[in-house]
């Protein structure tokens, strides 16, 4: 912990819970809040496409960051249902998750979905999020390793990442996603260090910056966070309560 400028990196998914009045509501909770959070949490909200630009204009003051949950790779077209990397960076969106295992496992995403959208990512000036992760059959089957690797290779194959970028992964086992099955932490730890390792040798000079996500809960949060090579969380379902999100607040805090 504390391996990138004493950051604690809190990072909220607010996936589909939410409708408009209610993510504006809560980001409004946040605002009035801020000042308490500290220097410490390097706080980011992906709230639905709807709801992101008032909530970006609500955040955006306050020191929080606001990122979109997808995108898409080409900057215009006929393209019914998608939002471009491009719009999004241009009604202030910082960040963008990419390959999230709903995208891949629910939707079909591939490897080369995911590359094509980090690189739009980065050509828009978003900085990526890139999730990757195991499926419990590939787990069981001791594929752990080998599947996040392919992962990470085919995310960054050919990017040429901009130095004063940050880079980005959250570790999202699949079979602990929206289960209430959370990953012991001191097995997301080695898969951290792992991330680590191979970010390491695929981006020269890289300092990555790598995140749990995965039925986190104010009751485990402490045992993610206390773990070196674990810099934050994602978290989806906690942070769309209050009570929650604070608490996993607090607990970072403390730290």
């Amino acid at each position: 912990m504390f391996t990138h400028n004493g950051k604690i990196y809190l990072f909220a998914n607010w996936k589909m819970y939410l409708d408009y009045d209610e993510s504006n509501i809560l980001a409004n909770a946040l605002a009035r809040g801020a000042k308490k959070f500290g220097d410490k949490i390097q706080m980011a909200i992906f709230p639905s496409t709807l709801s992101l630009y008032p909530v970006g204009q609500v955040l955006r003051d306050v020191g929080i960051g606001v990122g979109a949950q997808n995108v898409y790779w080409v900057d215009k077209g006929g393209y019914t249902g998608e939002v471009s990397a491009a719009m999004y960076r241009a009604v202030g969106c910082e960040y963008t998750l990419i390959g999230h295992s709903e995208r891949r496992h629910q939707f079909g995403e591939t490897d080369h979905d995911v590359r094509e959208k980090m690189k739009a990512a980065l050509a828009s000036g978003l900085t990526p999020v890139l999730c990757v992760g195991e499926t419990e059959q590939q787990r069981n089957t001791g594929k752990t390793e080998e599947v996040v690797e392919v992962q990470l290779r085919a995310a960054f194959d050919g990017l040429n990442w901009p130095k004063d970028k940050e880079l980005i992964v959250a570790y999202e086992p699949v079979w602990a996603i929206g289960t209430g099955v959370a990953c012991d932490p001191d097995e997301a730890m080695r898969m951290h260090e792992l991330i680590i390792k191979i970010c390491k040798n695929l981006i020269k000079n890289s300092d990555p910056v790598v995140l749990y996500g995965g039925s986190v809960r104010p009751n485990n949060v402490v045992g993610y966070l206390s773990q070196p090579a674990i810099d934050g969380v994602l978290v989806g379902a906690a942070s769309t309560k209050l009570d929650e999100w604070l608490e996993i607040i607090s607990a970072a805090q403390e730290l």
